[in-house]
């Protein structure tokens, strides 16, 4: 018998790793995200894309579409029918009133603007994130202004049907 040795992931590809478990039960096929708040190696709280409680989601009902018409021109199709699973995982955080003051957010893709301030705002300080998104050029920048460390690992961009 072959005797090999066991590689565990490190610490980010964990954590990275379960935000797709996470995303999993993301509730809008355009983009079933995960997001996981890590305070200390541990998990503080976790999101996914979804519709507000108590509301139906794009999985029951359909989307809600807005066209975005971004400064350089570029004209994308957003669905607003869900939250972000960053900015339910700052949400749930808050509920069960834990602090995010210094952790670290681990998401599928580049935050959206709104999401990156939001996560400004709840004191995070590191963003690992594992693909890039087409619409978070601005929120890089805001994370280099206000010093939170942006991390992508792949420099993969994340892509849905029907954004333009």
């Amino acid at each position: 018998m072959e005797n090999t040795k066991h590689v565990r992931p490190s610490w980010d590809e964990y954590f990275i790793q379960l935000t797709e478990l996470v995303g999993s039960r993301g509730t809008c096929d355009r983009g079933r995200s995960g997001s996981v708040i890590v305070k200390n190696k541990r998990i503080i709280a976790t999101g996914y894309v979804g519709a507000p409680a108590g509301l139906p989601s794009c999985d029951e009902v359909g989307h809600e579409m807005h066209t975005v018409t971004q400064e350089d021109g570029t004209v994308s199709k957003h669905c607003i029918r869900t939250g972000h699973a960053e900015q339910n995982a700052i949400n749930n955080a808050a509920r069960i009133g834990v602090a995010t003051e210094g952790a670290t957010l681990y998401c599928k893709m580049t935050p959206c603007y709104k999401c990156a301030q939001s996560i400004i705002n709840a004191g995070i300080v590191r963003v690992v994130a594992l693909q890039d998104y087409h619409g978070g050029a601005r929120s890089k920048e805001i994370f280099k202004e206000t010093g939170v460390v942006f991390e992508l690992l792949k420099e993969e961009m994340t892509t849905y049907e029907n954004m333009k």
